[in-house]
């Protein structure tokens, strides 16, 4: 096993969706991870589940700390009482800076922001750039289109099986951060050839 995971990271929502589960998993991933004394990097934000998550981690005492833009930092959306707040130039600073933070990467749902966020680390891990724990909680059947198009890309060769498994699923945060504790990453080559079956 690698290294405790001291920190994760949460990509989610600005907003707070449709049903009152999303916002209602995102405090319980937060109590979760001030019960264990994991600390939260995130998007900085003070509203949607982005707000939900830190207030619950904030308010079981553990440590959040948020990385956001300038650009929407002006816009008031920046949350003022993290245990800190780092602001950077651009979005591609802010994903690099968050992944530089954490041991282990989380998405609750979200919109196309936090899926760019979730396939960029999942990208890197399949490259071998790092080896931390890329997972999702599959709220209410959230993300059921998004797996199953995961595993169409592995059906039309696209993705390895092995790379598909990268993706660590879970409906239950407590489970989904125990699955992490235990994720290993095995040395994968990414490409495929026609005579592979």
């Amino acid at each position: 096993m690698g290294d405790p995971l001291q920190r994760i990271c949460v990509f989610c929502g600005s907003s707070p969706g449709a049903k009152t589960a999303f916002a209602d998993t995102a405090r319980e991933l937060g109590t979760e991870l001030a019960g264990r004394g994991q600390g939260l990097v995130y998007g900085g934000a003070k509203v949607g589940l982005m707000g939900a998550v830190a207030n619950a981690v904030l308010a079981g005492g553990g440590e959040a700390i948020g990385v956001i833009p300038t650009s929407l930092r002006t816009k008031e959306v920046a949350h003022d009482s993290l245990t800190r707040l780092e602001v950077v130039d651009s979005l591609h600073e802010r994903k690099q800076r968050m992944a530089d933070l954490a041991d282990g990467f989380i998405a609750l749902p979200g919109g196309m922001g936090t899926l760019d966020e979730l396939f960029e680390v999942l990208t890197w891990a399949q490259l071998g750039i790092h080896s931390k724990p890329v997972g999702l909680i599959n709220t209410d059947g959230f993300f059921d289109a998004l797996l199953g198009y995961l595993d169409h890309t592995v059906s039309q060769r696209f993705v390895r099986p092995e790379h598909r498994q990268l993706l660590l699923v879970d409906r239950s945060p407590a489970a989904l951060l125990d699955s992490m504790a235990k994720f290993e990453a095995a040395p994968i080559a990414k490409w495929m050839d026609r005579s592979e079956t």
